[in-house]
């Protein structure tokens, strides 16, 4: 099957993401890609995007090797939602949806994780980042942290995740089961209500950590929700693993009895942008303390002050590692003059001003995106209805040593980043 690559969306510290479109059809696609012999951590998201299928959780679409100026590429291709992500939702809204979007969409949430907790996989990064906008409701994206429960190729998978969204379990180091993900649903409900992550006066990973490990506290429920929300809530965000309800428990709670439901402007939603099926969610929130899957945690470490004292010293160390960009929330919008590389267009441009050299094959309006003249023959494409999405956010800084999103600028040794900032660079504590 042949398919032709467009132009770059995000670009992470050992990866790229791009717009794709099949011949014949004209479907549109995203294309995750990396380097074959660096594809380790894309190939487990295959592995288990593959495995599964739930109206809930985005559809994987095929994957496939492909050989592009001289170099053998990795590609998974996934679902179009055309709606963007929840934080665009958010966003448009102007922070904050109402209680009864908020019931319906969290419904949808809890029955995706059901289905995969059913499954003994455990997402590990749920945020409104990660979850997509459909004419239905939502589905759960980014399995790039995610893992499977008794898999002994998981068993020795770091630790990973936003820090403001783990349990307080993860945030020790301890473990990383499905009672992670319900406290990160309750997390994610709580943005979903005021438009900020949750923990808002956290200043840095550091203090997140060990605020959410060790003060005994939990995140603040806005008072304006109702006494079913807040109970709701409540099941979520125990301290305890074992205390928290399950999916399944969450499921028959009254805060999600579904004959309640009145999604109010579901389908009205018009992003801003244009969207965006991808890792990680391409807005970048200043209120969001992220990390990325290579981030590792050694339960045996002796004591807390030794954990964030490597936090701290262990830039140099940490950027040694492989990084797993399939968590990486550190992707960046790329525009380019150069005929070579393909760029974001606005509706309102000419379009007929960027095809001189003739070197586009096509341009979709609808979407603003605009395909070259550079077709890539592939095979082995498992499906061809699929389609991508793509974000307008260029207001970030890019680290030209690694490709991460930086506040400012990274501090560099050697050739080596710090990737510990307020922007969600790497956190690790090492194997």
């Amino acid at each position: 099957m042949d398919w032709t690559r467009g132009q770059i969306i995000g670009r992470g510290s050992s990866a790229t993401v791009s717009v794709a479109k099949v011949h014949g059809s004209g479907e549109i696609f995203a294309a995750k890609s990396t380097e074959l012999s660096q594809s380790e951590f894309l190939k487990r998201e295959q592995r288990i995007l593959s495995t599964i299928s739930c109206p809930q959780i985005v559809a994987y679409k095929g994957c496939n090797v492909s050989s592009e100026n001289g170099k053998l590429l990795y590609n998974l291709f996934m679902e179009y939602a055309p709606r963007g992500t929840l934080i665009d939702a958010i966003h448009s809204q102007g922070g904050g949806l109402d209680e009864a979007t908020i019931q319906a969409y969290t419904r949808k949430i809890v029955l995706g994780l059901e289905y995969l907790h059913s499954n003994s996989i455990v997402h590990c990064d749920i945020k409104c980042h990660n979850i997509l906008v459909t004419n239905d409701g939502v589905k759960i994206a980014d399995l790039g942290c995610a893992r499977e429960l008794g898999d002994v190729s998981s068993a020795d998978l770091a630790i990973a995740g936003t820090p403001v969204f783990m349990a307080p379990e993860v945030a020790r180091g301890e473990q990383q089961g499905s009672p992670a993900d319900v406290w990160a649903l309750g997390c994610t409900v709580i943005e979903m209500a005021t438009g900020r992550a949750p923990w808002p006066g956290v200043s840095d990973p550091v203090s997140a950590l060990y605020r959410i490990g060790y003060s005994g506290e939990v995140p603040e429920v806005p008072n304006f929700m109702s006494k079913q929300a807040k109970d709701f809530l409540d099941k979520c965000l125990k301290r305890d693993p074992m205390e928290r309800w399950s999916a399944s428990e969450l499921l028959n709670h009254s805060f999600l009895e579904e004959p309640k439901f009145q999604l109010k402007g579901v389908n009205s939603f018009d992003s801003d942008t244009p969207t965006c099926v991808l890792d990680k969610g391409f807005w970048e929130s200043m209120e969001e303390l992220e990390t990325n899957p290579s981030t590792t945690y050694k339960s045996s470490l002796n004591s807390l002050k030794e954990r964030i004292q490597r936090l701290s010293e262990g830039s140099t160390a940490l950027c040694q590692q492989k990084p797993n960009w399939a968590c990486e929330e550190d992707w960046i919008t790329v525009r380019s003059n150069s005929n070579k590389e393909p760029e974001l267009v606005n509706s309102s441009q000419d379009f007929a001003s960027l095809n001189a050299n003739e070197s586009i094959a096509s341009v979709s309006r609808d979407n603003n995106l605009v395909f070259y003249n550079e077709p890539t023959s592939t095979s082995g494409i498992e499906a061809c209805n699929i389609s991508s999405s793509i974000s307008g956010n260029d207001n970030s800084n890019s680290c030209n040593n690694c490709g991460s999103l930086v506040a400012s600028e990274c501090t560099k040794e050697s050739s080596k980043c710090t990737k510990v900032d307020l922007n969600g660079n790497n956190i690790s504590f090492e194997n």
